[in-house]
């Protein structure tokens, strides 16, 4: 409704303006954006927008602001913009609404004290800016003067981004050749005369001016010279290290302890001189925090990757996580500041294998002469005496405190060298539904919360208090746009509310809870709502268990650089989908205990070295004996198998249970030489067709190499003996039918230009990859399953290397195997000789 003027005034088939729903650059937990325009239209003045809404307010100022402290500039409202106005430069064509050149002459982000609308209404907004040109605080004030549109008065406030300066000066974009319009009536006040020019002053505005160091370091150096450094191979770009969570802090003087700071983890990154700043979860925050970004840049180095949280600070001084909300949301203006705790490369050199005691001290000194005051800090610690330090922490109104291993390699993902611990007993959990609102309340009752336990989502309970109406509200709103009418979770037999009650969402949402302990059904005991955590995501919950990897940095894929923590970290983001395929079979497992660059070789059999969540089944032998083969049935066993370097997978058709009777059979085209890939494809679609003809449906895997599967699951009941015989006609059947592309025998003096069908897969004891299981090969290629529509866009049979395959995993919402558990009870026909 509010950018209905705007759309009125323009006809967008002839002006290269935004239309009115362009939405610019939005998403969560992004800060308001401002932005000052220099337009040239009959009358040159400047426009000057704050957003609001999800539109940006507009005022247009003739003679443009004035960064003296208390002057007046005239600041007249007009209608309402599209936020992607924001980023519009270029010409309005003659005869058009505001026909002129428009050029962008500041933006950047802004906070107010209070909420903006009410503010706006009230007639008197105090709000702050943080943009190239224009920062500190400022006020705009409405004017009681009659006038066809309301007027308001633009003016600077005192602090340190105050300057005897116009817009004019500090304006970088020429007037456009053949212009005829005027300027302002009235000149503006002239500006003290300086010993720099205005184009000097354009360059570097008082309001930017960074510190300047006393003498030059030699960082690289510096970096160079602690124990167990390497040059940097590769990007500045780093994952975050995790903590994992603690009852009590570790003794001793092995560990370090600093302060659990409560706001939003954030990743520097500095390239060329130039900073960028990345959330979490990867979003790119440099535009909404540009104070941090210029207060990096200011330390004087090329190159480096920062680790640290971003707090704010309230008028006590005090770490205030809803200070930082509401700063976020633009209606508060807490000073911000980027806590830094970490420095994992610096100059040209990779730090992540050093002590972290040794890269704290590093970092000290490279924060050394900071304003104190600034956007930058530096998050102190204490060696030992973590009982009393945790205690400190409680009286600083702190949360808990981070206890860090002082020898400590920094290693993106969980860690067991880096532990929190917390006064309050809290945690976070995803949200899964809600239920009705009661008596006053609006919006919802309580919310559904579940954890992830072995890859799994968890009932935990509900929490009905905590909130305010603001959070109400913003949660309804979310909550909505994520109802599913399936259940996301399995709920416990007895409830005090009917689950036909419950309204059931995708699990998108992390909300942090405080609560008493846990019923004994495993249920939260009087939670309490906290916050929604906007910068978590649900795989972030949970299981914060990772194995006890000996030699993390090791790299397995020395090509991809991918380390064997990498892999391990892939193999704990896939569980949910790779368990199914793999628990409770016996199992081959292909193992590198040197990465790709040493010997890899098979093992079947149990040895008790593998870990404790590796187990051993008994299966006979030909001779009559047992032997104890390998299977895992859970998470753990299966991160103890990536601990002992296992690469890849390798199950059995069969169940631990009834080893005898395979459920499932393997068709694996294997090309011979010469095959081309769209011959591959056609094959295994030629497969899946005679596979039907006979009522049995196949489902697709590419196998992470050169190849394709096509899986059959089957009823148990036919032996192997059987399930071999039945694999072995159907690929004679196939390559009798059409012995120019296909071959039934595995002699490689036949398969030259042909795919050999291999059924020998299908053997008691043979075994075929797993899907979503890594290939020890270079690429480091994945067995993903695919939908046969999928399988036109596929280039090679290790289409997903590990980095694509993880973000498969992760946007999948339909099974890729959709209707496997109904066609589980297939039973296998007898072919005549000339089928299939």
């Amino acid at each position: 409704m509010s950018l209905r003027d705007y759309a009125r005034k323009r006809r967008f088939d002839a002006t290269p303006e935004p239309a009115a729903d362009a939405r610019g650059r939005r998403g969560r937990e992004h800060r308001p954006i401002f932005v000052v325009q220099l337009h040239h239209a009959s009358v040159r003045h400047y426009d000057f927008r704050l957003e609001m809404d999800g539109a940006l307010k507009s005022w247009a100022v003739p003679k443009g602001p004035s960064l003296r402290v208390g002057e007046k500039r005239l600041a007249v409202e007009v209608e309402d913009h599209p936020l992607g106005y924001a980023s519009f430069e270029g010409d309005i064509p003659a005869g058009h609404y505001g026909a002129g050149h428009v050029d962008v002459f500041d933006h950047g982000v802004w906070s107010c004290d209070g909420d903006p609308l009410e503010s706006l209404a009230a007639g008197k907004i105090d709000f702050v800016l943080h943009g190239d040109k224009l920062g500190g605080g400022w006020k705009l004030v409405r004017t009681a003067k009659p006038a066809s549109k309301p007027q308001w008065l633009l003016i600077k406030r005192d602090d340190a981004h105050a300057a005897d300066l116009e817009s004019d000066d500090l304006a970088e974009a020429p007037t456009p050749t053949g212009w005829k319009g005027r300027r302002p009536s009235g000149p503006a006040k002239p500006a003290k005369a300086t010993k720099k020019s205005a184009v000097a002053l354009a360059k570097k505005p008082p309001a930017k001016k960074s510190p300047t160091r006393r003498r030059r370091i030699d960082w690289h150096a510096r970096a160079q010279a602690l124990a167990g450094a390497r040059p940097l191979r590769g990007s500045t770009e780093v994952g975050p290290q995790l903590a994992t969570l603690r009852q009590a802090p570790p003794t001793g003087d092995d560990w370090l302890h600093e302060l659990k700071w409560d706001g939003y983890r954030l990743l520097a990154r500095i390239d060329d001189g130039k900073a960028t700043l990345r959330s979490r979860n990867g979003l790119d925050w440099s535009d909404d925090y540009p104070e941090i970004v210029v207060a990096l840049q200011a330390l004087g180095v090329d190159s480096a990757s920062l680790d640290g949280e971003l707090i704010a600070l309230d008028a006590k001084g005090r770490n205030c996580f809803s200070a930082l909300q509401r700063t976020i949301e633009g209606s508060a203006n807490a000073t911000l500041r980027y806590v830094v705790f970490d420095l994992p490369t610096l100059a040209g050199v990779d730090l992540a294998v050093t002590r972290l005691d040794a890269r704290k001290t590093l970092l000290e000194a490279l924060l050394a002469g900071i304003d104190p005051q600034g956007a930058l800090a530096y998050s102190q610690h204490i060696v030992g005496h973590g009982a009393q330090v945790f205690a400190a922490s409680k009286t600083q109104d702190m949360e808990g405190i981070i206890s860090k291993a002082v020898d400590a390699h920094y290693t993106p993902g969980r860690s067991r060298t880096w532990l929190k611990v917390k006064h309050a007993q809290g945690d976070e959990f995803a949200i899964v539904g809600f239920t009705a609102p009661k008596r006053s309340r609006v919006g919802f009752g309580s919310l559904l919360l579940a954890t992830r336990e072995r890859g799994r989502l968890r009932y935990v309970g509900r929490v009905g208090t905590g909130f305010d109406d603001a959070t109400l509200r913003k949660l309804t709103a979310q909550l909505k746009g994520l109802a599913r009418k399936e259940a996301t979770v399995v709920l416990p037999a007895h409830l005090p509310f009917a689950p036909r009650d419950v309204t059931w969402v995708q699990p998108r949402l992390v909300a942090e809870v405080a609560f008493r302990g846990w019923a004994k059904e495993g249920l939260l005991r009087q939670a309490s709502f906290q916050r929604l955590r906007d910068d978590k995501e649900v795989d972030d919950v949970g299981d914060q268990s990772t194995p006890r990897l000996s030699s993390p940095d090791k790299l397995i894929y020395p090509a991809e650089k991918i380390t064997k923590q990498q892999v391990a970290d892939y193999y704990a983001a896939v569980a949910p989908q790779l368990l199914p395929e793999v628990v409770r079979r016996p199992l081959s497992l292909l193992r590198c205990p040197d990465g790709l660059k040493g010997q890899c070789f098979f093992q079947k059999h149990h040895a008790d070295s593998l870990g404790d969540g590796v187990h051993a089944v008994a299966i006979k032998e030909k001779d009559g004996g047992h032997e104890d083969y390998v299977y895992i049935d859970d998470l753990d066993g299966l991160l103890d198998l990536v601990q002992m370097n296992t690469l890849e997978l390798h199950p059995w058709g069969s169940r631990i249970e009834d080893v005898e009777h395979p459920d499932r059979l393997v068709f694996d085209l294997d090309p011979g030489e010469g095959v081309k890939w769209p011959a591959i494809k056609a094959g295994a679609r030629d497969v899946r067709d005679r596979l039907d003809q006979i009522g049995l449906q196949g489902f697709l895997r590419l196998s992470g190499g050169k190849g394709l599967h096509v899986v059959v699951p089957i009823a148990p009941g036919p032996s192997w003996t059987e399930a071999k015989a039945f694999c072995e006609a159907f690929a004679d059947a196939m390559a009798g039918q059409a012995p120019n592309k296909y071959v039934a025998t595995a002699s490689k003096a036949k398969r030259g230009g042909v795919i050999f069908i291999d059924w020998l897969r299908n053997g008691r004891g043979a075994t075929s990859v797993a899907s979503w299981s890594l290939r020890a090969r270079a690429g480091a290629g994945v067995a993903v399953p695919l939908r046969w529509d999928e399988l036109g866009r596929t280039k090679s049979g290790a289409d997903y290397p590990l980095a694509r395959a993880l973000r498969r995993a992760a946007s999948l919402r339909q099974d890729s195997w959709d209707g496997w558990d109904e066609a589980t009870g297939q039973t296998l026909p007898q072919l005549r000789p000339h089928d299939p």
